[in-house]
């Protein structure tokens, strides 16, 4: 299979799900990908489920219960499987159908949502999984290619306005309302896209990290499209 994301520095990609859990991250790598091309008809999937929140999280046994063609029940197939491989390694998988997530815009200069580019945190050494199996997919960036927010001096005055305290107490009001995870593309930034059916292993900013956490962004829908996400 061509390696689609040979190009970037900080990406490894490997062949199968032992090597995406034991392939480490350090300097620059931040982000393995177990590439594949999976058969199966998961828009099918996605158009059996039911919708019941904007972001409605999909149990296996609601997977088990649908009705599908033999192309359905193939996209079904790999979906269990990955579910279980993740749950067997340690973490907490979770298939989401998403028509969107919650917008953060009340700030105006600042968006601290999943759609803004961001890194995740977490106080135990962990990794964010993820695989879109239908809809757009996700987004990564090199961490040299983005700014922090907090750093880009107009924003950083506002945050300043917007504490009015103490300057002793301005960098834990950042971390508290987690201006300090997002970030914003440099000019002639080049986001990669993750694509369909491929499982990501995605670096988590945690004390005992050795690279740099992964910078990623939800992408917006398509009009009238749903995604069907596995993530944890």
């Amino acid at each position: 299979m061509h390696n689609k994301f040979s190009d970037s520095k900080q990406i490894v990609v490997v062949s199968n799900f032992s090597q995406l859990l034991a392939t480490d991250f350090k300097g620059d790598i931040n982000a393995v990908c177990l590439q594949r091309d999976l058969i199966g008809d998961f828009k099918e999937i996605m158009s059996k489920l039911e919708l019941k929140e904007d972001l409605t999280e999909v149990s296996m046994n609601d997977l088990r219960a649908l009705k599908l063609s033999d192309g359905g029940s193939l996209a079904r197939e790999v979906i269990l499987s990955d579910f279980q491989l993740l749950a067997d390694s340690g973490a907490s998988p979770s298939l989401n159908l998403i028509k969107s997530y919650e917008r953060d815009e009340e700030l105006g200069f600042i968006s601290t949502d999943v759609y803004s580019f961001h890194v995740d945190r977490s106080p135990i050494g962990t990794d964010t999984f993820l695989c879109t199996y239908y809809g757009a997919a996700s987004e990564i960036l090199a961490n040299d290619q983005a700014e922090q927010k907090i750093l880009v001096p107009e924003i950083r005055k506002k945050l300043k306005e917007l504490h009015d305290g103490p300057e002793a107490e301005f960098e834990n009001f950042l971390i508290e309302h987690y201006f300090d995870l997002h970030y914003q593309a440099k000019p002639g930034a080049r986001p990669v896209n993750l694509g369909l059916g491929h499982l990501w292993r995605l670096a988590v900013d945690h004390p005992d990290q050795q690279c740099v956490p992964c910078i990623h962004r939800a992408p917006v829908e398509r009009d009238g499209e749903y995604r069907l996400l596995l993530i944890c």
